[in-house]
């Protein structure tokens, strides 16, 4: 196999050394990607927060995963400002070179972090924390996104936050072909604004709250820890965290997410880079 067919893979950590079933979940599913397609699919590790450790321009995409703590603390932080330096040099690659654009996902924590760096929305804490299996309904947009079309609406995700991205610029984010593709649970009875859940930025980066890498495996786990299981029968009752743990094995509910819109983010990127190897 020639190395142009190769795709070579950024995975940026921003857990800090807390355990997580985060990273476990986005290894599973590149090594799943990998032998679904029958290709050389490399993949490199950067401890950010902890070690500083930030790639260079000779990846084709980038994963940025989720991670504790406030995403309004680390501000001017130095693996903040190296983070962002990336994230500005990919942005400068994609303009200058647009045949060859480097893809990038960014989950949770990191989506709130680029929401709050670039200006695409206003950060802020929820009144309480939101964690567990939740339906997460889609914009007109997000019906027509190829990384969502394919999903029910409300599409079921696993959500895991305490804090959240309201006021969104939609001007900003149509100017540069973004556009909002999710929001968070409609409550009528609730005075209070919906969390964006997933924007795509521009075609080349989307981010999104939710953890699109949660498996039933992995999120069985957590709802099995004791504070977790107080969590939710606390916010939703006992009826409802046994049925979050009935239906994670659900088809149609988060297995359907996991199987589609990370290998779908892959593979559109790995067409990319395909293509442009082909010209």
């Amino acid at each position: 196999m020639s190395e142009e067919s190769k795709i070579n893979i950024a995975i940026l950590d921003l857990y800090e050394g807390v355990a997580n079933e985060g990273m476990r979940g986005v290894r599973q599913l590149i090594e799943e990607f990998e032998a679904d397609c029958h290709l050389m699919v490399k993949y490199q590790v950067f401890d950010v927060r902890l070690k500083t450790e930030i790639p260079d321009l000779n990846f084709d995409l980038y994963i940025s995963s989720g991670g504790p703590g406030s995403p309004l603390d680390s501000t001017d932080s130095l693996w903040e400002k190296r983070y962002f330096g990336l994230m500005d040099d990919i942005m400068r690659y994609n303009r200058q070179h647009p045949d060859t654009q480097k893809h990038v996902l960014m989950i949770c924590h990191s989506f709130q972090i680029f929401c709050r760096y670039y200006g695409y929305g206003i950060v802020s804490k929820r009144k309480s924390t939101s964690f567990g299996v939740m339906p997460v309904h889609k914009t007109f947009e997000g019906h027509h996104d190829p990384l969502f079309r394919s999903l029910n609406d409300p599409l079921w995700a696993v959500d895991s936050r305490d804090y959240q991205i309201t006021q969104v610029d939609n001007q900003k984010i149509e100017s540069e072909g973004g556009a909002v593709l999710c929001i968070e649970k409609y409550r009528p009875h609730i005075d209070l604004e919906r969390a964006v859940m997933a924007i795509r930025f521009n075609e080349a980066f989307i981010g999104m709250q939710f953890h699109p890498e949660a498996d039933a495996v992995g999120m069985r786990m957590y709802l099995l820890r004791e504070d977790k299981k107080e969590l939710v029968i606390e916010k939703h009752g006992e009826k409802k965290y046994w049925s979050m743990l009935d239906h994670l094995n659900d088809p149609d509910k988060i297995m359907l997410t996991y199987s589609t819109v990370v290998p779908r983010f892959l593979m559109m990127a790995l067409r990319h880079r395909l293509s442009s190897v082909s010209l």
